[in-house]
């Protein structure tokens, strides 16, 4: 199968994490569970925490500047802004609104997309997509998360698997040297939307003192369903992304996963055929940070020098909805 030559390629990556590390100790104390436990089951071993008045916006334009940087760009070059985050700065405004104008980009098209942790994935589409129809020029995709002001300290299945943070991309028109996004398969099933969800909050369920007293306001997760969901339609979507992309399996260098369990990645890893040295996976250091969990991951390889240009990486997400998501870039 001959893909189509890429549209759109990523042009510079980056990221940003809160300073504060809070380890499984902290957590255990809470939460009723153990260091030991939680690095055998789920892989975590810290997570960085945003301080007291940090916001999402504040680590989405962090990790933004540091893209933009990068890809030896300025805020001015930017013709759209796309934040993915289900833990925004507020319900109303978007966001990437904040961003914008924290960047000091005036008037550039700015919205928020919320498709769990899949959003970064989603929201990189729409920016491939609206580069590849002559809209834009040049696009920030971010994805960022404050999921730790989500959970239930108490709850032992949520409180120790998430941390803050904000990964970010330039994106911009793909050259004649074959790099570039090559393939991208997007799904959701919203049949399973109970397995991961803030049930409280919205239309659905206006908060009163009984549902804050419930936590409905907080993540709540099925995880036995979730892991099994997770390994087998990140496993379909990614062999579809690869296919899409006209690539045999041996021709791919690295996989970034969602950070989400390191079970998960265990299952797919095998189910893929493909070795663990593949795997790029920062989970233990930095736990699972939704929509900023694959840029992340993606910033620190680029920079640690792991993925080098001309490189075929897989990037493939699952998350609330649920929605999922793959694609393949040539870096």
């Amino acid at each position: 199968m001959r893909a189509s030559p890429p549209r759109a390629r990523i042009l510079g990556t980056g990221r940003y994490l809160p300073a504060r590390v809070v380890t499984n100790d902290e957590v255990a104390a809470h939460a009723g569970t153990s260091d030991a436990w939680l690095k055998e089951h789920v892989g975590v071993e810290r997570r960085h925490i945003a301080a007291e008045g940090e916001t999402t916006s504040d680590m989405a334009t962090a990790a933004a500047r540091a893209a933009l940087e990068a890809a030896g760009l300025s805020p001015a070059d930017l013709d759209l802004i796309i934040v993915a985050t289900v833990s925004g700065d507020s319900p109303m405004p978007a966001t990437a609104a904040t961003v914008q104008q924290k960047l000091g980009t005036e008037l550039v098209p700015s919205f928020d997309l919320a498709a769990s942790h899949a959003g970064f994935l989603y929201a990189l589409a729409v920016a491939e997509q609206s580069i590849a129809s002559g809209a834009t020029r040049t696009a920030l995709v971010v994805g960022a998360d404050m999921l730790s002001r989500r959970v239930d300290p108490e709850d032992r299945t949520t409180a120790a698997l998430f941390g803050d943070g904000a990964g970010a991309v330039i994106v911009g028109a793909a050259g004649d040297d074959g790099r570039g996004i090559l393939s991208m398969r997007l799904g959701a099933d919203g049949t399973m939307a109970s397995l991961l969800s803030i049930p409280g909050g919205g239309t659905g369920e206006p908060m009163t003192p009984e549902r804050l007293a419930a936590k409905r306001n907080k993540v709540q997760m099925e995880g036995h369903d979730l892991f099994q969901v997770s390994v087998k339609k990140l496993q379909v979507t990614s062999m579809e992304a690869l296919k899409a992309a006209g690539l045999l399996s041996d021709k791919l260098d690295w996989v970034i996963p969602q950070q989400a369990n390191r079970r998960i990645v265990d299952r797919i890893a095998e189910r893929l055929g493909y070795s663990r040295g593949k795997f790029i996976e920062n989970l233990a250091d930095v736990g699972n940070t939704g929509a900023a969990s694959i840029p992340i991951a993606l910033d620190e390889a680029v920079r640690d020098g792991r993925v080098t240009p001309g490189q075929n990486v897989l990037l493939c997400a699952l998350g609330a909805g649920v929605t999922w998501a793959a694609s393949i870039v040539r870096m």
